[in-house]
C-alpha cells in the first residue's frame, strides 16, 4: 500500500484530502474479525507521523504506549510517565490520524499512579484520554482492576486490560520475566483473564505469556480479543514496540522480536510487512514462545 505525500517545512505527509479506502476500525469491526478468524495488527506509535505511516500500512490499532518512557524519554521504565506525557503523544498521534483522514483505533495506556488509588481517580484519568482522542484505554493487572474495568465500561469508556509481564510492576515481577509458567500462576492469570472479560474489557494485552496458555485463553474468551507479545501466534493479533519492529531501540531486542526493516524499503514498508506477516500466520513463531 502506498501513500501520497505533500511537501511541509519538516518533510512530507500524506494531505489532508486523502480519501480513506478503507472502512473505519470501532469495536464491531474488531468483533467481526476475530469472528472470521482475521488477526488484528497493533503497533505502538507516538507522533503524528509515524501515526499516519501506520495507518497507511494497513495497522488496524494504535497503541500510545507508555513504553514512550523507555524509547521516547530514555528511562529505565515506564513508571516516571505522567498522564500529562500520555495525553500530549495521543493528542499527536490522532491529530496525525486526523491528517490523513484515518482509520485505526487508538488505544492509550493510562500509566502507572493515573488509576490505581480509585474509580474516580481512573474516570478522571481515562477522561483526559477519551478527550485527547483516544478510543480506548488500557490498564495493567487483574483481581483489583476488575471494578475499575466495569466502572469505566459502565460510563462508556472501552477498556484494554493487561496481563502477564505488566511492566509498571516490573520491580514487583522481578524484573522482565515470563508469567504464567507454574499450574497456580497459569490459574491465577486465566481467573483475571475471564473476570476482565466478564466487567467488560473488549480488548486483553497478553505479553510474555506462554503460547499454550495464550491460545487457550483465546478460545475462552470469545469477547475480549487478546493481544500477544511474546505471547505465541494463537492470539487474536499481535502487537510490538515500533522501535523494536524497525530495529531502532536502544537496548537489546527481547527474542520474540522481529526487525521487520532488515528486508523491507523503508518504514512503511517495514510496518506493511508486520501486518502481512501477522495476518499469514508467519509471526510470531511459537517455537519461541514456548518458554
Amino acid at each position: 500500500m502506498s501513500i501520497s505525500t505533500a511537501a511541509t517545512p519538516y518533510g512530507t505527509l500524506p494531505p489532508a484530502s486523502t480519501p480513506s479506502a478503507r472502512k473505519p476500525v470501532s469495536l464491531p469491526r474488531l468483533q467481526e474479525m476475530r469472528d472470521r478468524g482475521e488477526k488484528i495488527t497493533m503497533l505502538t506509535a507516538y507522533d503524528a507521523t509515524f501515526a499516519a505511516v501506520a495507518d497507511a500500512a494497513g495497522v488496524e490499532c494504535i497503541l500510545v504506549g507508555d513504553s514512550l518512557g523507555m524509547v521516547c524519554q530514555g528511562q529505565s521504565s515506564t513508571v516516571a510517565v505522567t498522564l500529562e506525557h500520555m495525553a500530549y503523544h495521543t493528542k499527536s498521534v490522532t491529530r496525525g490520524l486526523r491528517r490523513v483522514q484515518g482509520t485505526t483505533w487508538v488505544v492509550g495506556d493510562l500509566p502507572f499512579g493515573s488509576y490505581q488509588e480509585s474509580k474516580e481517580q481512573a474516570i478522571r484519568s481515562a477522561t483526559v484520554m477519551m478527550q485527547a482522542g483516544a478510543h480506548m484505554v488500557k490498564l495493567e493487572g487483574g483481581g483489583w482492576t476488575t471494578e475499575i474495568v466495569q466502572f469505566l465500561v459502565e460510563r462508556g469508556i472501552p477498556v484494554c486490560a493487561h496481563l502477564g509481564l505488566t511492566p509498571q510492576t516490573v520491580h514487583a515481577l522481578g524484573g522482565y520475566r515470563v508469567q504464567g509458567k507454574t499450574d497456580e500462576s497459569a490459574a491465577i492469570l486465566k481467573r483475571h483473564a475471564h473476570e476482565l472479560q466478564d466487567a467488560g474489557a473488549t480488548m486483553l494485552v497478553l505479553e510474555m505469556v506462554p503460547a499454550v496458555l495464550s491460545a487457550a485463553l483465546t478460545q475462552e474468551l470469545p469477547r475480549c480479543h487478546t493481544i500477544g507479545i511474546g505471547a505465541g501466534k494463537g492470539t487474536a493479533g499481535q502487537v510490538l514496540v515500533l522501535h523494536d519492529m524497525l530495529g531502532v531501540n536502544l537496548g537489546k531486542n527481547a527474542k520474540f522480536v522481529r526487525n521487520f526493516m532488515e528486508e523491507a524499503g523503508g518504514v512503511q514498508a517495514a510496518m506493511a510487512a508486520y501486518v502481512k506477516a501477522v495476518k499469514e500466520g508467519s509471526f510470531p513463531d511459537d517455537a519461541i514462545h514456548a518458554w
